[in-house]
């Protein structure tokens, strides 16, 4: 049987990105390699890894786009399950996530607001489904 396990996001900084998944969804922190280089949250059943682009670069030979602010975002997205979209949605703004789309209920019931974190990775925050 297969077991998805992980995401891994490719970061400017393992550290920095740990601290802000910690402050902005009190994630806890799982590991982080003395080189700085690779890291990993509890965040539930799924682990959030970050990986240096130093690091990612040296596995890729072909390499990457890499993710910032300043370019849109990719057609990927990280999902936070709350039961206060309002709550943990300031929590995340006040540790430095950047507002894409406000809070809207959608036809099915599920509230979903959209920011970006650190490196501009997109982040749902929302209401479980059903």
């Amino acid at each position: 049987m297969n077991n998805f396990t992980y995401t891994i996001l490719y970061v400017s900084d393992v550290t920095m990105s740990i601290e802000f998944y910690e402050n902005a969804f009190g994630f806890s922190r799982k590991f982080i390699s003395p080189e700085n280089d690779y890291g990993e949250l509890n965040t539930g059943s799924t682990t959030l890894s970050f990986a240096s682009i130093s690091l990612a670069k040296s596995n890729l030979k072909n390499g990457f786009e890499e993710s910032n602010l300043s370019k849109p975002t990719f057609g990927f997205e990280i999902g936070i399950t709350t039961e206060n979209v309002d709550q943990t949605l300031a929590t995340a703004l006040k540790a430095g996530a950047k507002m894409e789309a406000d809070p809207k209920k959608k036809p099915w019931g599920q509230t979903v607001a959209y920011v970006r974190d650190l490196d501009g990775f997109l982040v749902e925050i929302c209401t479980p489904v059903g």
